[in-house]
């Protein structure tokens, strides 16, 4: 059964499934936003529309499964028509910080493939600049973790390991993440290539000029940032 929290980002997400259209390729994100979009499109598949979804997690499969929604891999498509997913921070060039959720990497592979990638978030999310909230994901390979804490250490940025339920967290991918303390960052894509040229750093939670469209859930209604054709 939908969350109240899941409902509570249903204009959001009905404004996302507006830019829908049937045979489309959709990326299905992750996080509490993602799926208030998932299960609005589990009913439009219901009720007779065709889409295929490439799903950023496990949790984002499982669901979209449960559901009824047709899966894709990638050996199946050419390209995603559209991606949808949320945000931890969005500044005002629609850059983004997302990985909180633990999906960074596969977050990003969809959406690099994607046509479209339109964000979904509360008025919450939206900062000045990047970092403002403190946190940076990391993913990391097991085997790097301390050689890449200690890295990021020397760079200026406190890391620790994610723990779930008092154990190292593993992604999907079966790699660790290191959760970097950071105040706003005024070079966000030197940031990103200096984290990624570090060996054992498989990806960071920067995504920078990929966002076409940022749909921003307020009381009122719903703001649109970017494209919204």
């Amino acid at each position: 059964m939908p969350t109240t929290e899941h409902l509570s980002f249903r204009p959001i997400a009905d404004r996302a499934m507006q830019m829908i259209a049937d045979g489309n390729v959709v990326g299905l994100g992750t996080g509490h936003a993602a799926t208030a979009f998932i299960r609005i499109l589990a009913e439009r598949v219901k009720a007779g529309m065709r889409v295929r979804g490439v799903p950023t997690s496990q949790e984002s499969a499982d669901l979209a499964m449960q559901l009824g929604i047709p899966l894709a891999t990638f050996d199946e498509i050419d390209a995603v028509d559209i991606d949808v997913d949320g945000a931890d921070e969005v500044d005002p060039q629609l850059n983004l910080i997302k990985g909180y959720g633990g999906a960074l990497v596969r977050e990003k592979i969809v959406a690099a493939a994607a046509r479209r990638f339109v964000v979904l978030v509360g008025p919450e999310k939206i900062v000045s600049v990047l970092g403002s909230r403190g946190k940076l994901p990391v993913e990391v390979v097991p085997f790097g973790l301390t050689p890449c804490r200690r890295r990021l250490a020397a760079l200026g940025m406190h890391a620790e390991p994610r723990l779930f339920d008092g154990k190292i967290f593993s992604t999907d991918n079966g790699n660790h993440i290191l959760d970097c303390s950071v105040g706003p960052l005024n070079d966000p894509a030197q940031t990103e290539q200096t984290i990624l040229a570090i060996p054992g750093v498989v990806g960071c939670g920067l995504f920078l000029r990929m966002a076409n469209t940022v749909l921003i859930q307020r009381e009122g209604g719903v703001d649109v940032l970017g494209a919204n054709s």
